[in-house]
């Protein structure tokens, strides 16, 4: 596809979605519905997304223990990003009920990010997965993960995994054929309101004729930045595709900002 042809931003429009599509108990003011690839999703505010029907909760790119990694270069941060981060999870479980967690890779900042936890971090990463069915898939910044037998702090650890269908994996594969739900980008659409640049994280979804949607998660991390969501390897990473949207929830419904469009 050209992706040199990205279209200019337009005026933002909810995008339409069924209205049984999430569960009527499920309070809107925590994110909005998101129909994916035949599927009942929600993109939750926390920049986490919950699968209903598999009772999922789904985070890209949490990055614990960057806040360590940073310290041993001399770039000193308050050292409380994994604590945040997993407090963030904890709140997202007891908020839509999700019995499983599946990360979306890039979990750790670095290889040796686990050995770095401290002990309250470990001890409510550890106390989470003994509660949840947790699944680590793992990205770039994790080539190795302590792990015993495939499992890391009790959890199963895989490259990728096909749930309903749906391929669960860190990083998009140009040319995919099939729905796929990835991270690794960190996306963040900005925008200019009322004289003022506002960025904010955001789900990219791909769609085309004949493939399945494609969406690439934004960054749950707490200290995660962002790339633009029309750069063009974002849209590299979702093509081919008729259109790409950046989406992101308001007021319990999805806010659709449109990045290209292909040629008529």
């Amino acid at each position: 596809m050209g992706l040199c042809a990205r279209c200019a931003l337009a005026k933002t429009a909810p995008t339409r979605h069924l209205a049984h599509m999430v569960p009527v108990s499920f309070p809107s003011e925590l994110g909005a519905p998101l129909d994916f690839a035949g599927q009942e999703l929600v993109l939750l505010k926390s920049h986490a997304l919950y699968w209903p029907r598999e009772r999922a909760l789904l985070v890209a790119d949490l990055h614990l223990e960057k806040g360590s990694w940073y310290a041993q270069t001399g770039q000193m941060l308050p050292p409380y990003d994994s604590r945040a981060t997993l407090e963030r999870i904890a709140d997202a479980v007891k908020a839509t009920g999700a019995r499983r967690v599946i990360t979306l890779g890039d979990n750790f900042h670095d290889d040796a990010g686990a050995h770095r936890l401290d002990p309250y971090a470990a001890g409510m990463l550890e106390s989470l997965i003994r509660a949840l069915e947790w699944v680590w898939i793992t990205g770039n910044h994790e080539e190795t993960m302590p792990q015993e037998s495939g499992r890391a702090f009790g959890a199963a650890v895989t490259a990728e995994m096909v749930v309903n269908g749906i391929t669960l994996r860190h990083e998009a594969k140009p040319g995919e054929s099939g729905p796929e739900l990835s991270g690794h980008y960190h996306p963040k659409m900005r925008v200019r309101v009322k004289n003022r640049h506002i960025a904010r994280p955001c789900a990219v979804r791909g769609r085309s004729r004949g493939a399945g949607d494609r969406l690439i998660a934004p960054a749950f991390g707490s200290y995660t930045g962002g790339m633009d969501a029309g750069a063009p390897e974002i849209l590299r990473a979702l093509s081919p595709a008729q259109s790409i949207d950046a989406v992101l929830p308001a007021k319990g419904k999805l806010v659709s900002f449109p990045l290209y469009r292909e040629a008529a």
